[in-house]
């Protein structure tokens, strides 16, 4: 058996810093390759023919998951629908199909129990050398992993060193959803610091507000690019403009690169425009999802944290000598959301709220 083949890489999600694993692919395969594959174990079965029934399987099993059957494949996979949705009473419409409508795919117990048993791992030490972010600042705010058009972007590492002249060489903004910007506007750049004035490319939704930033860099005339990705996201600040009670709006927020914005910011009381942030923490020890209001100082004061057990609405007290005495929010995707927060943000995430009469 080929073995598995990782790489070590610095984990720049966790305080203090740590280590982790990542999975480095020998290939891709597709229909082809496995059917390739069977068919060599398989003399009397034509490659082309393995391959038709394979696509035809899937075939059948999206019209038997459309029809509402579960297929399971013993000591394999299972296809099911599922579905999220919260209704107030047993009446309400149901939210459109695209909210609604789930497809799960999962492995069985015992076909990861043998992939367990049989593999072995390789590690695979870095021969290159590459852009290696380590930390990424606004200096305006003062704050980590936040992308403020009104500020100055410090990105922190080694090996950051690109020739602003080197049309294939620079840093890249891109939204986690969609849009692109290459930067432009440098202070300075050397090996271990760039700063720059970022351009924030604009995405499909105005929720959508989570970035990655990458280096793309040579180290020799001649040599090949290499890029470097920051680990975190970066978001930006939302607009929640005209937003008191007595002018009630929705606002998407606390969202990745979904098409639908997993909470919504529905009202506020308030008596002067400010800006704060909304901290939503997942504690992993008592699956316990919890929302606050915070000052825009780092460990400044905050609001008392609210508990989230589901989708429903929750108003989040604010802080002492906040203009914003509270803000209503409307948790639609509580699933979602907890799976970003786990997935992409090591259990907290923050939104920079522009609060607006």
């Amino acid at each position: 058996m080929a073995p598995m083949k990782y790489r070590i890489e610095p984990n720049p999600m966790t305080t203090p810093g740590s280590y982790k694993l990542r999975f480095i692919p020998q290939g891709i395969n597709g229909y082809d390759e496995v059917a390739a594959a069977v068919a060599m174990k398989n003399p009397n079965w034509p490659e082309d023919m393995v391959k038709a029934v394979l696509k035809a399987g899937n075939e059948e099993i999206q019209d038997m998951v459309t029809n509402g059957i579960q297929v399971t494949y013993e000591d394999a996979f299972t296809y099911r629908p599922s579905f999220h949705a919260r209704l107030d009473t047993p009446d309400d419409p149901l939210p459109s199909m695209d909210k609604l409508l789930r497809v799960k795919v999962s492995a069985s117990r015992n076909f990861v129990k043998a992939v367990r048993q049989d593999a072995h791992l390789e590690r695979v030490d870095p021969k290159e050398k590459v852009p290696m972010m380590l930390s990424a600042e606004d200096t305006n705010l003062e704050l980590n992993d936040v992308l403020n058009p009104d500020g100055v972007l410090r990105l922190n590492g080694t090996n950051l060193l690109f020739d602003r002249k080197d049309p294939d060489c620079g840093c890249l903004i891109e939204g986690t959803r969609s849009g692109e910007t290459a930067q432009t506007q440098f202070a300075s750049v050397s090996n271990t610091e760039v700063l720059l004035v970022p351009h924030i490319p604009a995405q499909d939704d105005p929720w959508n507000n989570e970035y990655t930033v990458s280096i793309h860099t040579r180290y020799t005339e001649n040599g090949s690019i290499r890029t470097g990705t920051y680990g975190r996201r970066l978001r930006s600040p939302l607009e929640l403009s005209g937003f008191s009670a007595n002018n009630p709006q929705e606002v998407g927020i606390l969202t990745g690169n979904a098409p639908a914005p997993y909470v919504v910011a529905t009202s506020a009381e308030m008596t002067a425009d400010e800006q704060i942030r909304i901290q939503a923490i997942f504690d992993l020890t008592d699956n316990r999802l919890t929302l606050s209001l915070q000052a825009m100082e780092k460990r400044g004061t905050a609001g008392d944290p609210v508990s989230v057990p589901d989708n429903g609405t929750y108003t989040l007290p604010g802080f002492s000598g906040s203009a914003v005495t509270s803000l209503t929010v409307r948790v639609d995707n509580y699933d979602d959301l907890i799976s970003l927060i786990r997935s992409s943000y090591n259990g907290r995430i923050v939104d920079i709220l522009e609060m607006g009469m």
